[in-house]
């Protein structure tokens, strides 16, 4: 399956660990949004991977996972986003759980299905930032961070995720501007439409995923950003 991520805006990311209705996921997959991507930090596990992933399936819209446990890999998604996290003070984050899902899954981990992100975790309280064992970058790291993304590793995404709190627009700006063909996707905090609107000035894609969980009809309006 070819992937448009080149027409990509806006993207909702459903959580396998936490609870959405039937009657809020229709609302979610038929909200215009450009795909749906499960994932998280706790609590991922194959079962509640699967069926987050059939609820969706019975929409037309495309779903991604983003892989952050090996056991929870499943096949059957449109895509696959693996995040490579740049900030990491561990290997592992970088190269080591990769290897290892691809001796394991490689048969339906093929290139045509995997985006990889370079991922850069920016706030320190977050699950993710913690369990990758991350450094807090300065702006230049950052800045750095990108410019490796795009010129030394030509990733195809780098990921500025700030996990639950809204970020510093003016660094999203500087980093949009050490890119060209790597996608800046943002992630962090987006509850209203008007955050929305501001991050998608300088992101290429915004990532709403928290505030579903917890203001549903907010967090729904951030789809529309034109």
């Amino acid at each position: 399956m070819h992937i448009p991520m080149n027409t990509w805006k806006h993207l909702f990311k459903l959580d396998p660990a936490k609870n959405l209705s039937d009657a809020h996921l229709k609302l979610v997959c038929e909200s215009g949004t450009d795909a749906v991507i499960i994932g998280g930090t706790d609590n991922i596990t194959f079962d509640n991977v699967v069926d987050l992933f059939a609820r969706v399936s019975e929409y037309d819209i495309p779903c991604g996972l983003e892989v952050s446990a090996k056991d929870a890999i499943a096949p059957g998604f449109d895509f696959y986003l693996i995040p490579v996290v740049m900030n990491s003070n561990e290997k592992k984050w970088m190269m080591d759980i990769h290897h290892e899902a691809i001796k394991e899954y490689r048969h339906f981990l093929t290139y045509e299905t995997i985006i990889t992100e370079g991922y850069c975790i920016l706030n320190e309280d977050a699950k993710a930032y913690k369990k990758a064992a991350c450094t807090l970058p300065t702006k230049e790291d950052v800045l750095a961070y990108a410019y490796m993304a795009e010129h030394m590793f030509r990733l195809p995404v780098f990921y500025l995720e700030y996990s639950g709190v809204y970020g510093d627009q003016a660094l999203v700006e500087q980093v949009k501007q050490e890119l060209d063909e790597t996608l800046l996707f943002y992630g962090g905090g987006i509850e209203t439409k008007a955050q929305a609107m501001e991050m998608k000035q300088h992101a290429d894609v915004i990532i709403v995923g928290n505030s579903l969980y917890t203001n549903f009809e907010e967090a729904l309006q951030t789809v529309d950003i034109e």
